[in-house]
């Protein structure tokens, strides 16, 4: 016998009991509300926005051999678990990868400016993005192409067309960092614990870099690639100074135009593999090898767990290419795969997460970092964006309580030591805050730090801070409302940062209020302020004395 339910007389949050949680409406005698409104997707939500930020890069790699625009989608997030403001990269994907087009020359000092323009402008037709959605992003030029005459304003202008906040950049040590961070070699050295060796092999350089523990902890380069000659109908068509050279160690006296076979070459590349050989595993190395050296020589990098080859002549020692491009691509790339699997490198070869593209997409999805959301911004449409401060980090030990004239004493050193003047030009001050974050401690920095910079405060120009722990807003505070600074002034934290880097900053963010923060460097030809070490250019300079 079914019982008749009693009659309610009004909707009671007991109805909820035991978990009557389906939609329904409520008479007007409701004792409670509902949140059972749909709010929308996720990524609409103001809070989810603040906490998560999308960034769209760019890489553009213009190397000796090959031109490709990469377009990829950065996901930034808060660190939520630390209460603190810094953001980390949780996600990176690949939104539009153009074909690999070799790098057009007018002549043999010379890039084609047009027909470069040509190419990335098909690159964003084809992705679909236009220079105004681009966050940020890296035009780096590599090899060969760096030492063009033009190769400097090259990167400005195609900088200029790829966006507000797109950088040109160059350099055998960030080509080096970036081709790491994109074949998976930094990666595989944070999963597994290990020290590998990333071997970059593009159309005129080799690019080195250590890694151990996720981090790249040396980059260095070398003369040898796989476009330093090419050929066309069996005759010499392009000849750098660098494969005249290696070509006259093997016993050939080449020159344009004239004729040479396939054996020829494959003569060459069995040199430049064993020159790579030596460059890895000797100590020292040879004098015939350490000449090939673009960077200051490699320390000892073994034991080593694994070797990974990217670049150009990496799709060839993988396996992945098999097409012959008239140049020594091919028979260079199975000579060092020879060599490779009879254990001459004395460590495993890895696979790789990317060859021919790896430095594209590390330009694309590394180069980028965000600020936290605790920033002091005295005048953002004043201070944002800039272009090409240089990064100053002097060493502060914080830990150890030092007075302000200590820490004034140590900015003021560091300036020195870079050749610079306090009030000569626009730069980054970077500390690291490891320390408790106690009001006498911040102070002391702060004081310091306005003791050292006087010139510069007095000459009225504004001041760059930045730290790596959450404190840029108490920092900025303290700077304006207790010492009473009245210049221009940003303070940005949850960046990491070092000695060398030059970096771009981006137009403030909302509603995460985070400024974009595009970390390069900058090495055009002879400049011999690079990242990490000297550069040289010898081949090119050779060769000209011999004309």
């Amino acid at each position: 016998m079914n019982k008749k339910p009693e009659e309610k007389t009004g909707h009671s949050i007991d109805d909820h009991m035991f978990g009557d949680f389906y939609p329904h409406e409520h008479d007007g005698d409701a004792d409670h509300d509902h949140d059972d409104i749909d709010p929308g997707p996720l990524e609409d939500n103001p809070i989810w926005q603040r906490d998560n930020v999308a960034l769209t890069s760019v890489g553009i790699d213009i190397g000796s051999a090959g031109t490709q625009v990469i377009f990829s989608t950065v996901h930034l997030q808060r660190i939520g678990d630390s209460l603190a403001s810094k953001y980390v990269i949780v996600d990176r994907k690949t939104a539009y990868e153009s074909p690999v087009s070799f790098t057009p020359f007018s002549d043999e000092h010379t890039i084609d400016g047009a027909a470069l323009g040509a190419i990335i402008d098909a690159a964003y037709q084809e992705a679909r993005v236009r220079p105004s959605d681009i966050d940020a992003g890296v035009v780096i030029l590599t090899g060969e192409a760096l030492r063009r005459e033009n190769a400097e304003a090259i990167g400005q202008v195609v900088a200029e067309k790829g966006g507000d906040f797109v950088t040109a950049t160059a350099g055998n040590h960030m080509e080096a960092m970036l081709a790491a961070y994109g074949s998976g070699a930094a990666k595989a050295s944070h999963e597994n614990g290990k020290r590998i060796l990333n071997v970059d092999i593009g159309g005129g350089t080799t690019k080195l870099a250590h890694c151990a523990e996720g981090k790249v902890i040396w980059t260095g380069a070398l003369h040898l690639g796989g476009r330093l000659i090419s050929v066309e109908d069996g005759r010499i068509a392009r000849l750098d100074p660098a494969g005249r050279h290696l070509a006259a160690a093997a016993g050939y006296d080449l020159s344009v135009g004239a004729p040479i076979g396939d054996d020829d070459l494959e003569v060459i590349a069995s040199l430049m593999a064993d020159h790579l050989v030596q460059a890895v595993t000797l100590r020292p190395a040879p004098d015939a090898t350490a000449h090939l050296f673009l960077t200051d020589l490699p320390p000892e990098l073994y034991p080593l767990d694994g070797l990974i080859f990217s670049g150009g002549v990496g799709e060839y020692i993988s396996g992945k290419e098999s097409r012959s491009f008239g140049d020594l691509g091919l028979p260079l790339g199975k000579a060092i795969r020879a060599r490779a699997e009879a254990g001459a490198f004395a460590a495993p070869m890895l696979p790789a997460a990317a060859c021919i593209r790896a430095t594209a997409l590390g330009a694309s999805e590394y180069s980028v970092q965000l600020s936290g959301q605790t920033s002091t911004i005295t005048s953002p449409g004043k201070l944002l964006p800039r272009r090409n401060i240089q990064v100053l980090k002097p060493y502060v030990d914080l830990a150890q309580h030092p007075e302000p004239a200590e820490i004034a004493e140590k900015i003021a050193a560091h300036f020195t030591s870079f050749d610079l003047g306090v009030a000569d030009q626009d730069v980054a001050l970077v500390f690291e805050y490891r320390i408790a974050p106690e009001y006498k401690y911040i102070r002391k920095l702060a004081d310091g730090i306005v003791e050292a910079m006087q010139p510069r405060i007095a000459a009225g120009h504004p001041l760059y801070i930045i730290i790596d722990g959450d404190i840029a807003q108490t920092m900025g505070g303290i700077i304006r409302e207790e010492l009473g600074l009245s210049n221009d002034l940003l303070v940005l934290d949850g960046l990491n940062l070092r000695d060398f880097d030059y970096i771009d900053l981006g137009k403030i963010r909302l509603p995460s209020f985070t400024v974009p923060v595009t970390v390069k460097s900058l090495l055009f030809k002879d400049d011999p302020g690079g990242t990490r070490g000297e550069e040289r250019v010898h081949f090119r300079d050779q060769d000209a004395a011999a004309c």
